[in-house]
């Protein structure tokens, strides 16, 4: 399968970009850097990229595990190196579960799948990062 992605200039530092679910996305530079602000940043979009989608995986797997859980985030901290073209060397992924009746054990089992078998954004991420994953259970 191939994905094609259109990315339009929309002058200054501004872009368009499709994607294949039919929601586009704006970039845009910071005003340091002679944006306004007015759209995404493309290494933090990356990043969400991967919490989406490790976190797709595990909200499919809370799913089909039939897990009681209220809520869950993804807090992801990345490092970018000093040197250009600058990149994230570490990335620290932590999950975080919310609820009442969690299946600490069945949910540690979804994230570990996810970041070992089926995200593929993870093992995209593992080419250039050193990456750690945290998980964190809230019993409400």
């Amino acid at each position: 399968m191939t994905n094609h992605i259109t990315t339009t200039w929309l002058g200054d530092m501004k872009f368009e970009s499709t994607n294949p679910s039919g929601h586009n996305l704006f970039i845009d530079a910071g005003e340091e850097s002679g944006g306004k602000g007015e759209g995404y940043r493309p290494k933090a979009l990356m990043l969400s990229g991967l919490a989406g989608c490790s976190g797709l995986d595990v909200a499919s797997l809370i799913k089909k595990m039939k897990l009681d859980v209220a809520n869950f985030k993804i807090e992801t901290e990345a490092r970018l190196t000093e040197e250009h073209p600058k990149y994230y060397d570490k990335v620290t992924m932590h999950f975080h579960f919310y609820g009442a009746n969690l299946n600490e054990k069945k949910l540690q089992k979804a994230v570990d799948l996810s970041i070992e078998k089926y995200c593929g954004v993870m093992e995209m991420f593992r080419q250039f990062s050193e990456i750690t994953v945290e998980t964190h259970f809230h019993n409400e």
